[in-house]
C-alpha cells in the first residue's frame, strides 16, 4: 500500500497541490455474527489493513473522485450529486457526502484520491473503512464538527440508504473508534463500549476462505429481513420486544417453534445462504 508520502506525491502530481490525508482501518469480528443489527453485542478489532483518502478543496463546485486502483475518473457537481447509487466503489464516498449534507455539513468542491489495501469482499469491511476515511476528509473542509460516534452513525446511514446494504453499526463504529492492541466490546443498542486489551503474545490470524461478500446484493439483506420478521412475531406476544436482543431463551423455547424454519433455525439458514461475516465486506 502506498505510504502517506507516496500518496501525497501522487496527489500533487494529479491535482497540483498538497492534500490532507485521512486513514480508517478495516476490522475483524471476534464475537457476534449478525447481532449488531439485532441490537446485540459484538467484539470486533481494528486491523492494519486500511483505506486512505487524500483531499484538497477546489474553488469551484466540482467533486472529483479518483483512485489508483480502479479505472475511471469521475466528476460530480456537489449541488447535484447522484440521488441513486452508481453501483461502483464511489457510492461509498458519494453516500457519505450526501448524508453529511443532510446533517448540516457545508459540502464544498474538492479533489479526492482514494487508496486502500483492505481486500475487497473479504469480510474485513473495506466499505466501512472507505466511508469513515471519506467522512473525515469531507469534515476537514467544513466548519461543522462531529464526534466519532456521530460519524460512525452517518457512515452506516450512507451504506444503508445509498449503497443499499442494511448493515448494523459495528463496522463503522470500530473503524472510527478502534485502538491498537485492543478489541472493542460494543453494545449496539446504546453504543456504550469498552476496550478489551489483547495480551502480549496473543495474535489474531485472519484466514482467506476465498468466499466473496457482497452485502448490498447478497443474502445478507434477506437474512436481516428474516430477523425482522421474527421480531414482529415475538412482538405479538410481548409488545416491548423491539429487536431479537429482547427475546429471552424462555420465550424462544415456549413459542419459537411456530416460526418458519428459516427464522427458527438461523444456523442452518445462514450457513447455506449467508455465510458468517467474519464480519462484513
Amino acid at each position: 500500500m502506498a505510504n502517506l508520502r507516496e500518496l501525497a506525491q501522487q496527489f500533487e502530481a494529479r491535482f497540483g497541490n498538497a492534500p490532507r490525508i485521512f486513514r480508517a482501518p478495516g476490522r475483524v469480528n471476534l464475537i457476534g455474527e449478525h447481532t449488531d443489527y439485532n441490537e446485540g453485542f459484538v467484539m470486533p478489532a481494528a486491523v492494519e489493513f486500511s483505506s486512505l483518502v487524500a483531499i484538497s478543496p477546489r474553488t469551484d463546485r466540482k467533486l472529483v473522485i479518483e483512485s489508483n486502483q480502479f479505472p475511471g475518473d469521475l466528476e460530480f457537481n456537489v449541488d447535484h450529486l447522484p440521488a441513486q447509487r452508481t453501483s461502483t466503489w464511489r457510492d461509498y464516498v458519494l453516500g457519505v457526502a450526501l448524508v453529511l449534507r443532510q446533517h448540516g455539513s457545508d459540502l464544498q468542491g474538492a479533489n479526492l484520491l482514494v487508496h486502500g489495501n483492505v481486500p475487497i469482499g473479504s469480510g474485513l469491511s473495506s466499505s466501512a473503512s472507505i466511508e469513515v476515511a471519506s467522512a473525515l476528509a469531507f469534515i476537514s473542509l467544513d466548519s461543522k464538527h462531529f464526534s466519532l460516534p456521530e460519524i460512525a452513525k452517518f457512515c452506516r446511514q450512507a451504506e444503508n440508504e445509498y449503497v443499499g446494504a442494511r448493515v448494523g453499526i459495528m463496522d463503522q463504529f470500530v473503524s472510527c473508534m478502534g485502538k491498537a492492541g485492543h478489541a472493542l466490546l460494543l453494545d449496539c443498542r446504546s453504543l456504550e463500549f469498552q476496550f478489551a486489551h489483547i495480551p502480549p503474545g496473543i495474535e489474531l490470524v485472519v484466514c482467506n476462505t476465498m468466499v466473496k461478500h457482497d452485502l448490498a446484493t447478497g443474502a445478507y439483506n434477506q437474512r436481516r429481513a428474516e430477523c425482522e420478521e421474527g421480531v414482529r412475531y415475538f412482538a405479538k406476544a410481548d409488545p416491548a420486544i423491539r429487536a431479537l436482543r429482547d427475546v429471552s431463551s424462555e420465550m424462544l423455547e415456549r413459542i419459537g417453534g411456530e416460526l418458519p424454519p428459516a427464522i427458527r433455525n438461523p444456523g442452518e439458514s445462514a450457513h447455506s445462504r449467508c455465510r458468517p461475516r467474519s464480519g462484513g465486506r
